[in-house]
């Protein structure tokens, strides 16, 4: 039987999202501390806007908008 999807916490996508979150500041901690403001700094924002686009879109009351967030988040 499939689970009910309540909260954009159930769908595997947010989870990996988070996961690739975990993976860029791991990563990023080994850079050179001289580009924490530059590449440290935008791969992380990056990294997290993936779950944050797909939970914004699954607030989301039409289809189109929800599909315009998971294009974003990729």
């Amino acid at each position: 039987m499939a689970r009910k999807i309540r909260t954009y916490r159930d769908l595997d996508i947010w989870s990996v999202g988070i996961e690739v979150v975990k993976d860029i500041y791991r990563l990023t901690e080994k850079l050179p501390k001289h580009e924490i403001y530059g590449l440290v700094s935008q791969m992380r924002r990056a990294a997290v806007s993936i779950p944050s686009n797909v939970a914004e879109g699954f607030r989301r009351y039409h289809n189109k908008e929800y599909k315009q967030f998971l294009y974003t988040s990729l």
